[in-house]
C-alpha cells in the first residue's frame, strides 16, 4: 500500500503516492496562474526522494500557460536532478494544448499506473 498524502488549493488538489520506486502525484481540478506556484513547490520538494516522478492528469480539467510553465519547471528540475517526470493519463483537451505547445514530445506518455491507484 503506498505512502498517501494531499494538498491543496480551491481550484487544485494533488494527491501523491509514494511507491517503492516512485512518486504518483494526481492532479484534479484546474492548473492556473492563480494556483501553478503550489504544483511547481510540492512536486520539487518530491524529487530528491526519487528518480522517477509521474503527474498522472487524469482528473485535470483545464491548464493555461502558466500550468504548461509549472510542468516544464518541475520537468528541468527533474532532469537537473537526475530525475525523470512522466506525464500519463492526458484528457484530449491537455493532450492538444502539449501538442500545439510543442511540448507533447518532451514527455513520456503511458497508462501504467491507473490500476495500482487507490
Amino acid at each position: 500500500m503506498p505512502d498517501t498524502t494531499e494538498v491543496s488549493t480551491q481550484d487544485l488538489k494533488l494527491r501523491t503516492h509514494k511507491f517503492e520506486d516512485d512518486i504518483v502525484v494526481q492532479c484534479s481540478g484546474i492548473l492556473t496562474s492563480a494556483n501553478s506556484v503550489l504544483l511547481k513547490t510540492h512536486v520539487k520538494e518530491l524529487i530528491p526522494q526519487t528518480k522517477h516522478v509521474v503527474l498522472d492528469l487524469t482528473e485535470l480539467s483545464r491548464t493555461d500557460s502558466s500550468g504548461l510553465g509549472a510542468i516544464v519547471a518541475v520537468y528541468i528540475s527533474a532532469k537537473n536532478a537526475g530525475s525523470t517526470l512522466e506525464l500519463i493519463n492526458l484528457s484530449p483537451r491537455i493532450r492538444e494544448l502539449f501538442g500545439l505547445s510543442n511540448l507533447l514530445s518532451v514527455f513520456e506518455t503511458c497508462g501504467r499506473y491507473g490500476t495500482r491507484l487507490p
